[in-house]
């Protein structure tokens, strides 16, 4: 994402004289952001996505700055005459790809998040977790630069759910700014880089840590760096605590979903950092009690 998206004095309604859904709204989405926006149902959280997606047109204000989107609705339609598999690849050669590129591409994505059994079926015949692991996929093949997930990760099993909270991270620590909403507060708990509320039309955002979110699981990993070095910017961007316990040795916190990109960022770094330990935490203490 080259650019931030921008969002000015934007108002939605239906209708000429319908009721607002939303209106005053100010935001600005820039790359490698993760926002999380919050609100009871039918506040409008799903038309503000729809802004940002470039789904609806505002009634008044401006929406500026045009990155590469992809929108993944929590209801995916599957009236569409293609198995999958042909769906994706089919996406992909829009995307630019090759045909084998794409076919490669599409396979991929679809084992990533556990659908590969159903890659040679019909869309039509797909159950709501089969279709909402391609709706993931699509958004996924075509590298975006602002991910927009309205409720992405319902109908998924915990497997895809983990996955995809692993695809967030990876996107937005190479660049990509994610919007999401998701009913679950524990969903990338601590990870967001803000937290908007959405509410009487307006949009408010959350300046304190709720309960819920600190409740999130984190993993910390003990690491030793080269003498006098920074860690890694990408490494930086997404601990959540550091602290020095000995000379030379850092002890970091990171939302557990985050994980990976950490381990990847201190792995890769030249010259790379030594990794001494690995640990999950539980997401609360009443947890952590029924682990033992």
């Amino acid at each position: 994402m080259r650019s931030d998206l921008h969002l000015d004095d934007v108002g939605r309604r239906y209708g000429l004289r319908g009721p607002w859904v939303l209106r005053g709204i100010h935001l600005t989405v820039r790359p490698g952001t993760l926002i999380r926006v919050e609100g009871p149902n039918g506040t409008g959280k799903s038309t503000l996505l729809r802004l940002l997606a470039r789904l609806d047109a505002p009634t008044e204000g401006r929406v500026t700055g045009r990155p590469r989107t992809a929108y993944v609705p929590e209801r995916f339609p599957t009236a569409l005459p293609f198995t999958a598999l042909g769906y994706l690849t089919h996406l992909g050669t829009v995307h630019g790809l090759s045909r084998p590129a794409a076919i490669r591409a599409a396979g991929e994505c679809l084992d990533r998040f556990g659908a590969a059994a159903h890659a040679r079926t019909p869309m039509a015949q797909l159950s709501k977790g089969s279709s909402q692991k391609v709706a993931v996929a699509q958004a996924l093949l075509a590298d975006p630069e602002l991910l927009v997930l309205d409720e992405a990760w319902t109908g998924l099993d915990a497997a895809a759910r983990t996955e995809l909270e692993r695809a967030v991270a990876e996107r937005t620590a190479a660049g990509t700014a994610v919007v999401f909403v998701d009913h679950d507060p524990h969903r990338l708990a601590d990870a967001p880089d803000a937290t908007y509320t959405v509410r009487d039309g307006g949009l408010d955002r959350r300046t304190a840590p709720t309960t819920a979110s600190a409740a999130g699981p984190r993993t910390t990993v003990v690491v030793q760096g080269p003498a006098g070095a920074d860690l890694p910017a990408e490494a930086s961007r997404v601990v959540t605590s550091v602290d020095e316990p000995d000379p030379g040795t850092h002890r970091l916190t990171v939302p557990a979903s985050h994980s990976d990109v950490l381990l990847r960022a201190l792995l890769t770094a030249r010259p790379p950092w030594h990794v001494l330990s690995v640990r999950q935490e539980a997401s609360t203490p009443d947890e952590a009690e029924s682990r033992r």
